[in-house]
C-alpha cells in the first residue's frame, strides 16, 4: 500500500535566479512602457520620466501623481510574482502577471528604488541585486521613507517615484552616449505605445508625460487628422463574454501629404514594415506592423492598417506575453482577419494603382500599356500612341524593323528592381526626367492636332492630356499652350 509522496523545498536559489530575470527580453523601450503603465494604473495624470545622463552614475526615474501605495501594498508590489495573471483585473489595470515592476527594472539596473506616497504617508524600498547575491536571499531593503534619494523631494502628497540606479547594461562606464540615444528612441517608442492616452479620448482623460520636462507628442499611426485618410467603420464582434473592436485605415498616398508628414507617419522602420495590424490592450498598443502570417507585407499594401482593441480579459486567449509587447489572435479571431485583410489590402491597393488605371481607361494616351499574362505583369511602348505612330509612318520597312528591335531594348531594359527599390524607400522623391518647354510645346501642339483631326472634341483632348505625362506633369504649361492655340475651354 503506497503512501502519500515524498516532497522536497525546491525554492529557487536567490542569486542565480535574480541574475535570469534580467534576461526576459526587454529592451529600454518596453521595461520603461512597463513601468508607466503602473503608473497609468495608479490613475496618474502626469508622468515624467527623469533621466540624469551627465554625471559619472547616470540614473533614470520614472515619477507619477498617481494614488501611491501603502507600506503593506508596496511590499506586495515588490515582490515577484505579487500577481496571478488568471485574476480578473479592472478595464483600466494595464497589468498582468505582476513582474512588471521588477523585470522591466532588473534588465536596466542592478539597484531599483520605490518610494511612494498615499495621503501624505511616504514609505521606500529598496532591491539591490549586488545585496541578494552577497546574501543569496530574496531581501528587499527598507530605507528611512525621509533618506535623501534622487527627485524624491519631487514626490507630493501622494504618486510613486520608481528610481534607477547602476545602469550597467543601458550606461557602462565610458558610453553615456549610448544612453542619450537609447532615451530619445524611447521617447519615440512611448510616444507611439502611449498616443491614445497623451491625446486623451471621450470618457478617458488626456494624460500628460515628459521626459526632462519635454512634452511627449502622440503620434496617432492611423493619421486620423487628416482628410486624406480612408476611416472605415468599426466592426465589433464578441470573443466569450468579451468584445473585440476593428476598424480600418488607409493612410494617404505621398502626393497628398508633406515632406516631413510622410517622414513621420512612415515611422523609422518606414511604411512597409509598419502596415498591418495594431493590437491595442486597454487602449495600450502592444504589438503593430504585422499580418500574423496571414499575408506577406508588399508595396502595394503598405498604406494599410487595422487597430484591434482587446480588452485585459482576453489576455490569456491572445497570449500576451510578460512584457505587453506580443500577442497572438485566437483561431476564430484570425479568420475574421484574413477576411479583414483582404477588404483593406483593396483599399490599399487602390490608392496606389487608380492613377495608373485612370490613365489606362479614360486617357487613351499612355506611353506605356500594361500587359498580364497569368501571374506575369510587363509594360511595353504603346504602338497607338500618337507620336509613335506619326514617327512609324516616316519610316522606311527597314527602319520600321530596326525600330520594332529598338522598342524591344527598352521594354526589355526597364530597371524594375530599382524601380521597385527607390518606391519602397522614397516614393517622394522621385520625379520623371524635366522636359524643356520648347519640345514640351512641339509635343502638345502635335498631340492636340493629332487627336482633333481623328474626330476628338476640344474639351476631350484637354481631359485627355491633363492625366497623361508628360502633360499632367506640366498641365500650367500645357494648359497655356493649347489655350494660345485653340482659346479656353468651353467650361471656363
Amino acid at each position: 500500500m503506497s503512501g502519500k509522496p515524498k516532497t522536497f523545498l525546491a525554492a529557487p536559489v536567490a542569486a542565480t535566479l535574480i541574475e535570469s530575470m534580467r534576461d526576459i527580453g526587454y529592451s529600454i523601450d518596453t521595461a520603461l512602457a512597463d513601468i508607466i503603465d503602473n503608473s497609468l494604473a495608479s490613475g496618474a495624470s502626469e508622468i515624467d520620466l527623469l533621466a540624469d545622463t551627465s554625471s559619472d552614475d547616470p540614473k533614470i526615474a520614472i515619477l507619477d501623481n498617481g494614488q501611491g501605495m501603502t507600506f503593506e501594498e508596496l511590499v506586495a508590489a515588490m515582490r515577484p510574482g505579487s500577481r496571478n495573471p488568471l485574476e480578473e483585473r479592472t478595464g483600466r489595470d494595464l497589468g498582468r502577471f505582476g513582474l512588471g515592476l521588477k523585470t522591466a527594472s532588473f534588465s536596466q539596473c542592478r539597484r531599483l528604488t520605490v518610494i511612494t506616497v498615499r495621503k501624505g504617508v511616504r514609505s521606500a524600498a529598496i532591491w539591490d541585486l549586488d545585496f541578494v547575491a552577497e546574501r543569496n536571499k530574496w531581501l528587499v531593503q527598507i530605507p528611512d521613507p525621509l533618506e535623501r534619494h534622487p527627485w524624491a523631494e519631487q514626490l507630493g502628497n501622494q504618486g510613486t517615484l520608481v528610481i534607477w540606479e547602476s545602469l550597467d547594461r543601458l550606461a557602462p562606464k565610458g558610453e553615456r552616449g549610448d544612453l542619450v540615444r537609447a532615451l530619445d528612441l524611447a521617447r519615440e517608442h512611448l510616444e507611439l505605445v502611449f498616443h491614445r492616452f497623451l491625446t486623451g479620448e471621450r470618457g478617458w482623460p488626456r494624460v500628460r508625460m515628459r521626459l526632462n520636462n519635454r512634452d511627449l507628442q502622440p503620434f496617432d499611426p492611423f493619421n486620423q487628422g487628416n482628410p486624406a485618410t480612408i476611416i472605415g467603420p468599426m466592426e465589433e464582434f464578441r470573443s466569450g463574454v468579451h468584445t473585440v473592436t476593428i476598424q480600418c485605415f488607409t493612410l494617404p498616398h505621398h502626393k497628398k501629404l508633406s515632406v516631413d508628414e510622410w517622414e513621420r507617419n512612415g515611422g523609422r522602420a518606414g511604411y512597409l514594415k509598419n502596415q498591418g495590424f495594431y493590437v491595442y490592450r486597454a487602449r495600450r498598443l502592444i504589438i503593430h506592423g504585422t499580418w500574423f502570417g496571414l499575408v506577406r507585407q508588399t508595396e502595394l499594401t503598405k498604406l494599410a492598417r487595422v487597430k484591434i482593441d482587446i480588452p485585459t480579459g482576453l489576455d490569456a486567449e491572445w497570449k500576451i506575453d510578460v512584457k505587453k509587447a506580443s500577442a497572438q489572435p485566437p483561431f476564430k479571431v484570425r479568420e475574421r482577419l484574413r477576411r479583414i485583410i483582404d477588404t483593406i489590402g483593396a483599399t490599399s491597393k487602390r490608392v496606389y494603382t487608380a492613377r495608373g488605371r485612370k490613365l489606362i481607361s479614360d486617357a487613351r494616351l499612355p506611353v506605356w500599356n500594361r500587359h498580364q499574362d497569368k501571374n506575369e505583369i510587363s509594360y511595353r511602348l504603346n504602338p497607338e500612341h500618337p507620336l509613335l505612330v506619326h514617327f512609324l509612318a516616316g519610316l522606311s520597312d527597314e527602319q520600321k524593323v530596326e525600330f520594332d528591335r529598338l522598342a524591344l531594348l527598352i521594354e526589355a531594359s526597364i530597371p524594375m528592381e530599382s524601380l521597385y527599390a527607390d518606391m519602397g524607400a522614397e516614393p517622394e522623391n522621385i520625379k520623371s526626367t524635366d522636359i524643356p518647354e520648347d519640345t514640351l510645346r512641339e509635343i502638345a501642339h502635335f498631340t492636340a492636332e493629332n487627336l482633333i483631326s481623328s474626330g476628338t472634341s476640344l474639351d476631350e483632348v484637354r481631359l485627355m492630356m491633363q492625366v497623361t505625362e508628360p502633360f499632367r506633369s506640366n498641365w500650367a504649361v500645357t494648359e497655356g499652350i493649347l489655350d494660345e492655340r485653340y482659346g479656353g475651354s468651353k467650361d471656363e
